[in-house]
């Protein structure tokens, strides 16, 4: 059955089953009601060598260390059929299905400012877009929520190799035409999806601006937020009307009591705060017990749960240290074996990432108490959405392997340690 909501002057349709009005909004989503349970494709539309070293080691020249330099460094024809082939392969409607299959309900999918706009000459290659496209067809057959997500733009918004570009420091905030130019995409994907919030009902502006590196860029960060949402709410000519897309907006690394009142409801309505919890960026956690990670997780709870925005941990992993390889960047090692420069060493990496078969019973329990012990805790909020659907070489990351050997269950909600948060 397929009903008509309308939101001021706007008319949307949807089917009934996934309407759910607040403050007038019609979202194509009960966020409030319902947990998001999702992945990210991580790795598909922007690259991560650590997600798929192989694309990085082939080149062989260790200059190519994240997207921008995969395609400054290497000849464009190869680049370029090196890249369709991993687009056209890396994720397929076979993903999508098994993701639905699993029983969750959205995928977050990041993609990068460089599929919209090189006018400065940026040497990336291009041709993500058909796949955003075909992605959303695809999650729209199989019943899946999509969450675009801009991952990546102009002058880097935290250093890291997954914004495109690795720098020591981010310059995103520096420069007017950068965020003018991250505004400018936003609105192309407003404009894009403004129709389509029963498969796209959310776009998140930004992902990972660094909080952690000052007044700057958390200044720049907050307006960029009250910008995109004018732009992702209003994409409509005449102006007299708004969408109904949540916008998504990334907490900058700082806690929840941050950003309590920030944005409030109704005037801002439709807003979600998206985290991202993991535990071995740093030596004090590589060096956890498997118990202090599960402590540390459960623990969580009482962040997720201060703010006054709808929370979703859209970001986490049952990988309890930082030996995938590349993880760190490519070429630099770990803290967990000691090879990370300035690290104390921990233990060997081996048997505590790659390969599942090379995981011990004892460890793929520890993964599933692990796993399951976020889970609870981030559905104390809004729910969660784990990272990565797939890895080429870390498998306690993805959460296809988890399937297949057995540490997450075919169910989300199908949990054996119900008590392990006390």
């Amino acid at each position: 059955m397929l009903i008509t909501v309308s939101r001021l002057i706007t008319v949307v349709t949807l089917p009934l089953s996934l309407i759910t009005s607040v403050y007038g909004l019609a979202l194509g989503f009960p966020y409030g009601s319902q947990k998001v349970r999702g992945v990210n494709l991580g790795g598909w539309l922007v690259l991560e060598p650590w997600i798929t070293p192989s694309l990085f080691d082939n080149t062989h020249d260790p200059r190519i260390i994240d997207e921008y330099t995969f395609g400054q460094y290497q000849d464009h024809e190869v680049a370029l059929r090196t890249l369709q082939h991993h687009w056209d392969t890396w994720i397929t409607e076979t993903d999508f299905a098994a993701i639905a299959a699993a029983g969750l309900n959205h995928v977050r999918l990041p993609i990068g400012y460089w599929a919209f706009d090189v006018s400065a000459g940026e040497p990336y290659i291009q041709g993500q877009l058909p796949y955003l496209l075909k992605a959303v067809q695809w999650a729209q057959h199989h019943g899946l929520k999509v969450i675009v997500d801009l991952h990546g733009v102009p002058g880097s918004q935290n250093g890291f190799d997954n914004s495109g570009e690795k720098m020591t420091f981010p310059q995103w905030q520096t420069q007017q035409s950068y965020i003018d130019r991250s505004k400018a995409i936003i609105k192309t994907l407003a404009s894009m999806f403004k129709d389509s919030t029963g498969t796209v009902p959310i776009i998140a502006p930004l992902n990972e601006p660094a909080g952690f590196d000052g007044q700057a860029i958390l200044d720049a960060t907050k307006q960029y937020w009250y910008d995109s949402y004018d732009i992702v709410r209003r994409p409509y000519a005449d102006q007299a009307r708004d969408s109904n897309t949540v916008v998504m907006i990334h907490d900058a690394f700082q806690p929840a009591s941050y950003w309590k009142d920030f944005m409030p409801a109704p005037k801002w309505d439709g807003v979600i705060l998206d985290t991202h919890v993991y535990q071995m960026f740093s030596d004090a956690e590589n060096h956890r017990t498997y118990e202090e990670h599960i402590q540390a997780a459960c623990a969580k709870s009482s962040d997720l749960t201060s703010g006054t925005l709808w929370t979703v941990v859209g970001e986490w992993t049952p990988a309890g240290n930082d030996c995938a390889k590349y993880l760190n960047g490519r070429g630099v090692g770990a803290r967990y074996d000691g090879s990370y420069s300035g690290s104390s060493r921990v233990g060997s990496c081996v048997g505590v990432s790659g390969k599942a078969w090379s995981f011990t019973a004892d460890y793929k329990t520890f993964l599933r108490q692990y796993w399951e012990a976020q889970v609870i805790t981030f559905e104390k909020a809004q729910g969660w959405i784990q990272w990565t659907w797939k890895a080429e070489e870390a498998d306690d990351w993805s959460y296809k392997a988890g399937l297949d050997y057995g540490w997450i269950p075919r169910n989300p909600t199908d949990l054996r340690y119900r008590n392990i948060c006390g």
